[in-house]
């Protein structure tokens, strides 16, 4: 029987499994965890014939490297980086065979912050509460990955039997030289719909927040894209009773300086709410490196 299954040789400085998380647990405090940038997984998925919710792994700026115990197909996406099998170049962005034993070195992202690695098959760790992610907030999933961990992999879906298609060639990795992807953002624009707690926030503090330049913290993790920049002043003194807090919600704690809620945020909180950030925009997020300028843009409620 095949071995299907990666050791980690070097785990990078964060990398953890991830799929398209765990929603509608919010009522129980578990935040709906899944991958930053989910487009990039999905991508990664479908170049190597994965099902669009399997799991894969997220690394964070500087790679990762692993050996599998037998042949199988990955794909490497999201922050464009070097990739190589037993020192040799291998392609970024398309379906790449390593053969048993050999060793696949993720490298350091050379933009961006968050790299995707998939394998045929799938990371099969076993599900918490439906789903495969690294939660770092709850605490719940697999623990983020460290040397010599070994990750099971699950079995390669066959031709037009994958569990979910994903186009003609469902269960077949995509013959392609590389696929596009976007981009990491030169410049962070994040749409923003106002409120609820708006009113907490004198007028020049909301002017400042939609007109004035932010910069992404190196404090960002996968909870909140911190950001430096102007201080929001408060109209309003005193604090919230905690409330329900949403994917995208912009919360401005006491130093003023907005964050941004990601994947593992809180489900609750007591800081005021200044706007909510459009998911589609939260991706970009992902990759945005510490420094990169951040403008928040103003949308109507659709």
């Amino acid at each position: 029987m095949t071995d299907r299954a990666l050791c980690v040789v070097r785990a990078g400085a964060l990398t953890t499994v991830q799929d398209r998380g765990r929603p509608g647990y919010a009522h129980l405090g578990v935040p709906r965890s899944g991958a930053l940038d989910g487009p990039a997984a999905a991508l990664v998925n479908r170049l190597v014939g994965n099902p669009p919710d399997a799991a894969v792994l997220e690394t964070t700026l500087t790679g990762c490297a692993l050996r599998p115990r037998s042949a199988v197909v990955v794909a490497v996406g999201g922050a464009p980086c070097a990739v190589t099998v037993d020192g040799r170049p291998a392609a970024w962005g398309a379906p790449v065979r390593v053969p048993a034993g050999a060793v696949l070195d993720v490298g350091p992202a050379v933009t961006g912050v968050r790299g995707y690695v998939a394998v045929r098959g799938g990371v099969a760790v076993e599900p918490v509460l439906g789903s495969r992610s690294t939660d770092l907030l709850s605490g719940l999933g697999p623990a983020p990955l460290a040397d010599g961990v070994v990750l099971p992999v699950g079995p390669a879906p066959l031709a037009g039997h994958a569990a979910r298609p994903i186009g003609p060639a469902a269960g077949r990795h995509a013959r392609v030289d590389v696929a596009p992807q976007p981009a990491p953002p030169a410049e962070l624009v994040l749409r923003v719909t106002p409120g609820p707690r708006d009113d907490w926030f004198t007028a020049r503090a909301l002017r400042d927040f939609t007109t004035r330049a932010y910069r992404v913290s190196a404090a960002s993790n996968r909870i909140g894209l911190r950001t430096e920049g102007p201080a929001l002043e408060r109209a309003r003194a005193g604090e919230l009773a905690s409330e329900g807090m949403v994917l995208g919600a912009v919360q401005v704690p006491p130093d003023g300086r907005p964050v941004v809620f990601l994947a593992d945020h809180p489900t609750t909180g007591g800081y005021p709410v200044v706007a909510v950030v459009r998911a589609t925009d939260l991706p970009a997020a992902a990759q945005a490196a510490p420094g990169t300028p951040v403008r928040f843009v103003p949308v109507r409620r659709t």
